[in-house]
């Protein structure tokens, strides 16, 4: 059982500034533009490292929130800025084909990717004015279009670091579409539902 003094731990951990996933959410955001340098000078190598890199401090991060208890309000926005980051830098550089090569991400794609992504930044911004409603626990469907995203930039990137391009990666792309437009939908139901029950009150 929780006493009293847990629950002003749990408080203070909430309200603090210095954590290590703080920290790392930090460090994920400066290397956002380190990545787009090597990618826009043809460091194909450096490039996936940086990206393996970045998507690593992405999963340590939640880990040591959980498991050390440093879940944090400031890391509420860090954590979410650093991915968004990180992937609109990756979409954006690997959709020019004179910088990606041989592979690099259809620009249908990115703009999905982008519009989903518009999507729930305005919805939670709606909620947070409205009903002071700033943070949602993500769905397992947009947990999957997560993934879907991260291994297109990976295996795009790591193609090229090999000067490879397989015929497969057409599929990617669509499999990455669907989940990505899945996901979209499944929070624009989420923001639909939310707004009647708030109406309703």
């Amino acid at each position: 059982m929780n006493d009293g003094r847990d629950g002003e731990r749990g408080d203070e951990l909430k309200s603090a500034v210095f954590t290590v996933p703080n920290a790392l959410s930090v460090f994920r955001i400066l290397l956002a533009p380190i990545f787009l340098w090597t990618v826009l000078n043809g460091m194909a190598r450096e490039a996936l490292l940086i990206f393996v890199i970045a998507a690593l401090t992405d999963l340590l991060d939640g880990f040591v929130a959980r498991i050390w208890h440093q879940r944090s309000k400031l890391g509420v926005v860090l954590d979410p800025a650093g991915d968004k980051l990180l992937m609109a830098t990756s979409y954006i550089v690997l959709a020019l084909p004179r910088v990606a090569g041989p592979n690099h991400i259809p620009i249908w794609l990115t703009a999905v990717v982008f519009a989903r992504d518009l999507l729930i930044v305005i919805g939670v911004f709606f909620a947070f004015l409205n009903w002071h409603e700033g943070a949602f626990p993500p769905s397992v469907l947009g947990k999957i279009s997560t993934a879907f995203q991260v291994g297109t930039v990976f295996l795009v990137l790591w193609l090229n670091y090999r000067q490879a391009a397989p015929g497969f990666m057409s599929w990617i792309y669509i499999l990455t579409l669907l989940v990505t437009v899945a996901s979209g939908i499944l929070y624009f139901v989420f923001g639909l539902a939310v707004m009647r029950r708030h109406r309703q009150k």
